[in-house]
């Protein structure tokens, strides 16, 4: 049964706070939560380094593209890489950092899911293989033990060291004291 404490959100029968101030989830959506910057970073994997061709194979607006791998380098996910073709002023390459590498299980979850259930029923339109031996990739969750984990029934989640819970709301139709 949840409790409810008057100095805290109310919380799950887990413990959890019902929000999180400091949610890891909403702090990388702030980051890559967006159409556009998914797509970019699809390219950034396959290879694709220079605006123009980026903005050729996302489709992407130039202004929004340009917004998009602005961003992606303040959050440091790319990083540019000045080049220069014989003829031509200074540009930009955008390159992957580590952070941004990090990334590839997540583009890879999304790329298999939508393969899974929103395909056109032609098969996957991209395989993935292991380049050492051709073998197709998967993704599975494991715990340090080396055990498989089939899905999120099979998890306990618990609070961290940094949990920090989010001000208590006032109850719905309630108004909320402001004291100064």
């Amino acid at each position: 049964m949840a409790t409810y404490d008057a100095h805290m959100n109310e919380v799950t029968p887990g413990g959890f706070p019902l929000r999180l101030e400091n949610c890891s989830i909403e702090r990388t959506l702030g980051v890559v939560g967006e159409k556009w910057t998914f797509l970019v970073l699809r390219e950034a994997f396959a290879g694709v380094r220079r605006f123009a061709d980026m903005q050729l194979a996302t489709g992407a607006p130039r202004q929004v593209l340009s917004a998009r791998l602005t961003r992606l380098v303040e959050a440091g996910l790319l990083r540019k890489v000045p080049y220069r073709e014989p003829g031509q002023r200074q540009r930009d390459e955008y390159r992957l950092t580590q952070m941004g590498l990090d990334l590839y299980p997540i583009l890879v979850s999304l790329m298999q899911w939508g393969d899974r259930y929103l395909s056109d029923g032609e098969g996957p339109p991209v395989l993935l293989t292991h380049r050492d031996c051709g073998a197709p990739i998967g993704q599975y969750f494991r715990c340090a033990e080396g055990h498989e984990v089939a899905g999120p029934r099979q998890v306990t989640a618990l609070p961290g060291p940094g949990l920090r819970a989010a001000p208590a709301l006032p109850p719905a139709g309630a108004s909320a004291e402001v004291t100064s």
